[in-house]
């Protein structure tokens, strides 16, 4: 059997009421024992919020993402400093934060590898047990869930700006924001899911804030954009309206169909692409982390 990494984990928890005590386990802090001290640690939070939102209905559940990144953020610098890698900047967030985010004390592990050890922390302790198969994600949510999974794999999501206000580069008011981006120089990339299986509208909002942004982003930030746009494959779409045929009619309405789909597909990528909107598929995204791994020299 080959050695196993002697660890340590900390769980993150989110407590609405510390006079009352109850909690939920929302994310994991897991390093290395021994690793060097440039070697950061490793945060995971959850992807299901269902036990957070039934302990707590009003909790700000984009703030609670949003911590992820911040923590993250916090552990890079605190790495690329070189000081010990997880503890001190637990002692500053315990310090920093109000009781409501909470963080254990470290418990030691023996893991085959940090991912397999990350994974199965988060089925032990965060993530809800299924009674049923869940709702399978459509449309955008599916896209951007996807775009996370990759980006994760690579692992680049800690290091990226998420939902970033187009209202920066545009103009005030504006409700856009794209779903992620990095800088790996003097070019700003940015990722956005746009679903083209019910219209195009999508397409046309982003296409319409495309020069926009061009031109902000050049003028804020003196860089080069390159705006992605992630869409579904085409036989995705066209495959979901496959049917027996029962009769010549329904034959030929369910033709129609699949060509009014592919009309549509090929309009909205047209729109976005005459805007200087790279289009990626869904099949693109593993091609497009590992770019994104080299860009920040991971």
């Amino acid at each position: 059997m080959p050695d196993r990494l002697q660890c340590e984990f900390s769980l993150i928890r989110y407590v609405p009421d510390p006079v009352r005590g109850e909690f939920a386990n929302i994310g994991v802090l897991l390093r290395e024992v021994g690793a060097p001290a440039a070697a950061p640690a490793h945060l995971r939070f959850t992807r299901d919020w269902s036990r957070v939102r039934c302990l707590d209905a009003g909790a700000d559940i984009a703030l609670l993402e949003a911590l992820e990144a911040e923590i993250a953020a916090r552990l890079a610098h605190e790495a690329a400093s070189r000081e010990p890698a997880a503890k001190p900047v637990v002692a500053l967030l315990e310090d920093s934060l109000s009781n409501s985010i909470q963080i254990t004390e470290a418990r030691a592990c023996l893991a085959a590898s940090v991912a397999a050890e990350l994974d199965l922390l988060m089925t032990m302790y965060v993530d809800p047990l299924k009674a049923a198969p869940a709702r399978r994600r459509t449309g955008r949510a599916a896209i951007a869930a996807a775009m996370r999974t990759e980006f994760e794999r690579a692992g680049v999501w800690a290091l990226m700006r998420k939902r970033i206000a187009a209202s920066i580069y545009t103009q005030t008011g504006d409700p856009l924001k794209i779903d992620c981006g990095y800088r790996p120089n003097g070019v700003i990339k940015m990722f956005h899911a746009v679903s083209l299986s019910a219209d195009a509208e999508a397409a046309k909002v982003l296409a319409y804030s495309a020069p926009r942004l061009h031109e902000g982003v050049q003028r804020i930030e003196n860089a080069a954009l390159s705006l992605t746009a992630v869409i579904e494959p085409l036989r995705a779409l066209t495959s979901q309206e496959e049917s027996p045929p029962q009769s010549q009619s329904h034959s030929h309405s369910h033709s129609d169909a699949e060509a009014e789909t592919e009309a549509r597909y090929r309009f909205a990528v047209a729109t976005m692409e005459g805007q200087q909107i790279r289009v990626l598929t869904l099949a693109d995204l593993a091609r497009a982390a590992e770019t994104a791994r080299s860009d920040l020299r991971l």
